[in-house]
């Protein structure tokens, strides 16, 4: 269960024994349990909007989004804040772009998406919120099916030495399949529009090839909450779309 363990200890702030022995083999191989772990989240989300409805679905908007930074210690905001400043300031220069990720001071361009980003999901948790147990749904599937796009996203060349070139020691493509089935299983009994999903992977690494060549860890923590916010409006938009 090292590698369970080793999952939640990485992508969450959640208590869990000591991983005696780490090597980062071990968290290539742990990579194998982000959807699950994704799923964890995704119920605690969902519990959080459920009290927030309570009284209202603002209310409920900002608990979730709290409880979603919260709970992943904001890692993958990093991540997007990162690639943002290094595409807004590398003028399409793939060096420029590589020493932009490494400055640890943020710039204007993250700021500014880290604040579209965050009201984007503050608005469609809330409006997922008004939809009731669909969206709700909805909540528990989507932070599962993001952190699947990493066994995608890592079969892309690392752009540097770090954690994307380590994710992609140990690829274990069964594992990968097995999850994918799962969530598609899940998606059609609980949420059908995220059977949408493996699309907004797709689409996300194939930006991905055609305007860096490769990958990063932030690139891998920045595909995590692009599809997270995706998969929202999809969830969002599906019920308008087919009621018209």
């Amino acid at each position: 269960m090292r590698p369970l363990i080793l999952a939640i200890q990485f992508l969450t702030r959640l208590p869990t024994p000591q991983v005696g022995n780490f090597s980062p083999a071990l968290l290539a191989r742990a990579v194998a349990w982000f959807p699950l772990v994704g799923l964890l989240l995704g119920s605690m989300l969902a519990a959080l909007l459920v009290a927030g409805s309570l009284i209202d679905p603002w209310l409920a908007a900002w608990l979730g989004l709290l409880g979603w930074v919260w709970l992943t210690g904001g890692l993958h905001l990093d991540g997007l804040a990162d690639m943002a400043d290094g595409l807004g300031a590398a003028h399409r220069d793939p060096q420029r772009f590589l020493a932009v990720l490494k400055d640890p001071h943020l710039g204007s361009f993250g700021v500014l998406t880290l604040i579209v980003h965050g009201t984007g999901k503050l608005l469609l948790l809330m409006l997922l919120a008004r939809q009731g147990m669909p969206g709700l749904l909805a909540i528990l599937l989507i932070p599962g099916w993001a952190r699947l796009g990493v066994y995608l996203w890592q079969t892309l060349p690392p752009l540097a030495p770090g954690m994307a070139e380590q994710f992609g020691w140990q690829r274990r493509p069964w594992a990968g399949l097995l999850n994918l089935l799962g969530l598609l299983v899940l998606s059609l009994w609980l949420a059908p529009p995220l059977l949408l999903a493996p699309l907004v992977l797709l689409a996300y690494r194939q930006w991905l090839a055609r305007r860096l060549g490769g990958v990063t860890g932030d690139c891998l923590g920045a595909g995590i909450e692009l599809s997270e916010i995706a998969l929202l409006l999809v969830a969002v938009l599906a019920p308008a779309i087919m009621t018209t």
